[in-house]
């Protein structure tokens, strides 16, 4: 049978590891781009084979570097012939006091965070738009929204750009790529959990649904976006917080 192909950057771990694994779970091959964490890239890639049959590749790259993300594409779609899906998932922090941030920290997070997506729409896209055929799933933040807070300005800004991102690239590959991105809200992963828990707790009871989210529940909300379920929305930002 012919499977559909994802690319998910910074898949490794985290919410990116968790929508690998829906994907594979419903039978999509998945590419999983990592920059750092090469071990636990390559346990999931083979986790995901064992447990669902799918073919599973792991790539390094540094999204911020036009060079490795052009090799990158080249070679999944030279393995897999086709990329049927894109997420941009990879991101980094530098949370710190406002007045400690440097301007090479702040680029740093921009680079990523913005001109890395931005880069992999651009290559991605341009192969989707030949096919006639895809969909790219963004993956902001409500930090980009509504959340921001002082300490992280160089991350809420480059998420707000993601979503600006996401309504120029639907515009631009139209009417053939679907484009949309996910703003999730506070996430149970290994980084939020070290936080302050007296923090965390004053956070958790400005949520409706009084907890913060599983990594499967943000991995729901991509995995339909990226179906025929979802096939006429497109250029949308979606707010999945629990009702912060």
């Amino acid at each position: 049978m012919d499977r559909k192909n994802v690319l998910i950057t910074g898949a490794s771990r985290g919410l990116g590891a968790s929508m690998a694994l829906k994907f594979a779970s419903q039978g999509f091959n998945v590419i999983i781009n990592y920059n750092n964490s090469e071990k636990q890239a390559i346990d999931l890639k083979e986790k995901l084979e064992k447990e669902y049959g799918v073919s599973a590749f792991t790539v390094k790259a540094d999204v911020s570097n036009e060079e490795e993300v052009k090799e990158m594409v080249n070679l999944v779609v030279e393995k897999f012939g086709s990329i049927d899906c894109l997420i941009n998932n990879a991101a980094i922090c530098c949370d710190n006091y406002f007045y400690d941030k440097s301007s090479n920290e702040f680029l740093n997070v921009l680079q990523t965070n913005l001109i890395g997506p931005f880069l992999l729409s651009k290559y991605v896209g341009e192969i989707m738009l030949g096919n006639k055929c895809g969909c790219i799933i963004n993956i902001s933040s409500t930090n980009g929204i509504d959340t921001n807070e002082t300490y992280s300005m160089d991350y809420d800004a480059s998420k707000a750009g993601v979503i600006t991102l996401t309504k120029n690239f639907a515009k631009a590959l139209a009417p053939y790529v679907r484009v949309n991105c996910v703003a999730p809200g506070w996430i149970k992963t290994p980084p939020v959990l070290e936080m302050d828990p007296t923090y965390l707790e004053k956070e958790q009871e400005k949520i409706l649904l009084g907890r913060f989210a599983e990594t499967e529940e943000i991995a729901n909300v991509v995995y339909f976006l990226a179906t025929d379920q979802a096939s006429y929305v497109n250029g949308s930002i979606i707010r999945v917080d629990g009702g912060y």
